[in-house]
């Protein structure tokens, strides 16, 4: 069983821990924004994801990659509570990829591995897109 924990420190400011062990700070209070807010951990945790599902794929292909990066824009609802009703994904891949590995390994994980993408879905539109970089001269078949 995975355990997750709030304590208040201040405002609204929390100190976070997980069953890892692993602790941080959390302020809900977007003007003082003295740390991450819980939903762009939400974002963050969605990044993490789908880019470890990816990174994993793209190996077990032996594709070349040499560096991988997933960011995320989301839009979400006006009225409470909040949710994410889009997010776009943006996955940058630099090395000599073949076009159509990459493309299955985020269809994969959007479809079939990515828990935190399986939630938002609930809600959310999400879509993506893919930048490549350094792959002149590689087949995209």
């Amino acid at each position: 069983m995975v355990e997750a924990q709030a304590v208040w420190h201040d405002g609204e400011r929390f100190v976070v821990k997980a069953s890892s062990g692993h602790a941080f700070i959390v302020d809900s209070d977007r003007i003082s924004n003295t740390a991450a807010g819980p939903m762009e951990l939400v974002l963050i945790a969605l990044c993490a994801c789908t880019a470890t599902d990816v990174v994993s794929i793209l190996r077990k292909k032996r594709e070349p990659f040499t560096s991988l990066t997933v960011r995320a824009e989301g839009e979400r609802a006006k009225e409470p509570p909040a949710v994410y009703e889009h997010i776009k994904l943006i996955y940058t891949v630099v090395g000599h990829v073949r076009k159509k590995a990459v493309e299955d390994a985020v269809r994969l994980s959007k479809e079939k591995y990515c828990s935190v993408s399986a939630i938002l879905q609930k809600t959310a539109k999400i879509s993506f897109e893919i930048e490549y970089l350094g792959t002149m001269g590689v087949q995209e078949g």
